[in-house]
């Protein structure tokens, strides 16, 4: 499809989503449901296994909310859809890999939406910033996130003061998982998805579902879940065909071939 800011391809078990919004990339509340819609599809279909997320072009990733919709009259409380901003933000229940492919800059609510990806892989010449504080408005997620993956302290002067810094920096702070250079970013993100592809989908459901709902409970409350199986995915993996295969491989010495069941 051509006619819509959001571009897909399939490549095996791998969804590439593309944000194709001339001349930012910025996201408007229609791009945002489209958005949602594109990873509702991809958390519901057991063909895929790993998304990649980037932007069109070399100089943005995205710059958050439209501020042309916005001048337009669009509110900052329009309807983002199922998913919230991006599509990312608040959809329940995705329990498969998604990696960020930053392209280039990436402020606002797109260094947000980056935050929603479980990898973050940069191209050497992108460039990040909470420039919120600028404009007196409160980079709400990224407020709730960032401390939370970075140093308390750098988050807070990032969140403070909304300096822009580069994809050095990020790396140094944690921030992205490695950086690459721009000719090669979408092959490292695609090599780094084919092999998440080739692993165990319930694996990685279960380590999912525990890490995000682990955030809010002590660690014994959050183990003792795990070990009686109270969580949904890893009852599944614990009662699945996957789980014997795993133990048979291990011990004949092969690779073990996963179904996902």
């Amino acid at each position: 499809m051509t006619d819509t800011p959001i571009k897909t391809l399939r490549r095996g078990a791998v969804l590439e989503v593309t944000l194709d919004r001339p001349k930012a990339n910025a996201i408007d509340a229609a791009t945002s449901r489209i958005m949602g819609e594109v990873f509702t599809d991809f958390r519901d279909d057991p063909d895929l296994r790993v998304a990649i997320l980037t932007g069109a072009g070399e100089k943005f990733f995205c710059p958050g909310w439209d501020l042309k919709a916005a001048a337009d009259g669009e509110a900052p409380d329009s309807d983002y859809g199922v998913g919230g901003f991006g599509g990312l933000q608040e959809l329940r229940g995705l329990n498969k890999p998604v990696i960020a492919a930053i392209n280039g800059i990436a402020c606002g609510g797109g260094l947000e939406l980056a935050l929603c990806a479980d990898i973050i892989v940069a191209a050497d010449h992108a460039t990040f910033a909470l420039p919120e504080i600028r404009s007196g408005t409160v980079a709400d997620a990224a407020s709730i996130k960032l401390p939370k993956r970075i140093p308390y302290h750098i988050a807070m002067e990032l969140l403070f003061t909304g300096r822009w810094f580069d994809a050095a920096e990020a790396a140094q702070w944690g921030l992205v998982n490695r950086v690459v250079r721009a000719e090669g970013l979408m092959e490292a993100a695609r090599t780094l998805a084919d092999e998440l592809a080739a692993g165990p989908p319930l694996v990685f459901a279960a380590i999912k579902e525990i890490v995000r709902e682990a955030e809010a409970m002590g660690f014994h409350d959050a183990l003792n879940r795990v070990t009686k199986s109270q969580f949904a995915t890893v009852e599944r993996l614990y009662r699945s065909e996957d789980q014997k295969e795993g133990a048979r491989a291990f011990a004949e010495k092969r690779d073990p071939v996963w179904k996902g069941r």
